[in-house]
């Protein structure tokens, strides 16, 4: 279950900004903005989604921080009441709408913070998902990285070896004496190389990026769709809370992301599809191996292409600007991201962040208001 994932990470005093009251659009403001959002979709060529804990709510998996968030009640000695376990938790309407969209073309790629293994489940190939911060349902060599789909979520976090020898003989004919080890990060692991390769390069090539479910406090990750935005892209934020970057968004909309991204494929003429447990890699690494390595042929062939639209090309300033901490990496450096600490948290003072123009034939995006009050500290 999520609180005994987050009761197996080592004890981190600073988890961000807690219990932020949720908001939610007026109906009529909802449908517009929606209007807006898939228009968006239809005018981009390069779509990167970002997703957090957010989009797994709905099926019983607790987020962190909303008010019923794991550490939010964690700091009153309490847990939440709906938990279902990782083993039985079922992809959402938000999973599955996004597998849609990337088998449509709509989306190119999906940045995932979630270890839930829930995009896995939906069958979303490999080839369009980057996973941050680890899978409950994937294991690791410890020599040759390698991955590889388990039946069953892990009973440990923090990359533990479970004595198992790696499996990369029977996929790539190739011997490796390696074992293999929990892929599920604790605060002071690395993020997976080729991981964060493909997610930078991917939302700095990207005409739009959407962010679903997460209030960006967590870096680099919370960082990544501001490379859309410094490239020129737009960067729309759908939370229920606000968010950490919504005074650089062009579009916010607080509502489910379930009920957003069904409306949006209204609009789409998009059918959503239903969960297919036989298309669930998990239930295949029951009789057999499954590899979930990022392919590195993916990674070179990305990289031609990031060097091709980025290289010399000189990125946009962010519109807020914020205290840093010395030894924080900064979002402009490309070299050396794969020793970027995971699961380092920005403190926000103040969430204050409101919207500057409403939402009318004449004005297509919605542009937040600067708030230069918004201090950062540790």
């Amino acid at each position: 279950m999520s609180c005994n994932y987050a009761e197996g990470l080592s004890p981190y005093e600073h988890k961000g900004v807690l219990g932020i009251p949720e908001k939610f659009e007026p109906i009529d403001k909802f449908n517009e903005k929606c209007q807006i959002l898939a228009q968006l979709i239809k005018d981009s060529k390069h779509i990167v989604v970002h997703t957090g804990a957010g989009i797994s709510t709905s099926a019983g998996i607790p987020d962190f921080r909303g008010p019923n968030g794991v550490w939010t009640l964690e700091k009153e000695g309490k847990k939440p009441n709906i938990n279902v376990s990782f083993a039985d938790a079922k992809p959402t309407k938000t999973h599955m709408i996004l597998k849609k969209l990337v088998e449509s073309n709509k989306v190119q790629y999906i940045v995932s913070q979630n270890i839930d293994g829930l995009h896995l489940k939906s069958g979303l190939s490999r080839k369009y998902l980057a996973e941050l911060h680890g899978n409950m349902f994937v294991d690791e060599c410890n020599l040759c990285k390698r991955q590889f789909v388990r039946s069953c979520p892990v009973e440990t976090v923090g990359k533990k070896c479970s004595g198992v020898p790696c499996a990369a003989e029977h996929t790539t004919g190739r011997p490796c004496r390696g074992r293999l080890y929990d892929g599920v990060l604790d605060w002071e692991h690395s993020l997976p190389e080729n991981d964060l390769l493909m997610a930078e390069w991917q939302s700095s090539i990207a005409d739009l990026s959407i962010c679903l479910g997460t209030t960006l406090q967590i870096i680099p990750s919370g960082n990544l769709p501001l490379e859309t935005a410094k490239y020129g892209g737009k960067l729309v934020i759908c939370n229920l809370q606000p968010t950490k970057h919504d005074n650089k968004a062009d579009l916010i909309i607080n509502y489910y992301v379930d009920d957003i991204l069904e409306k949006v494929m209204n609009i789409l003429e998009l059918e959503i599809p239903p969960y297919n447990e036989a298309l669930n890699p998990m239930k295949l690494a029951e009789t057999t191996i499954v590899d979930w390595t990022i392919d590195r042929r993916d990674v070179l062939a990305l990289e031609k292409i990031f060097k091709a639209k980025c290289k010399g090309v000189k990125k946009k300033r962010s519109l807020v600007k914020t205290k840093r901490n010395s030894e924080e990496t900064s979002t402009n450096k490309t070299d050396d991201k794969a020793k970027v600490i995971k699961l380092e948290v920005k403190e926000e003072n103040v969430f204050d962040f409101e919207i500057k123009s409403e939402v009318t034939n004449e004005t297509p995006i919605i542009e937040p208001v600067i708030n230069t009050g918004i201090t950062v500290s540790e």
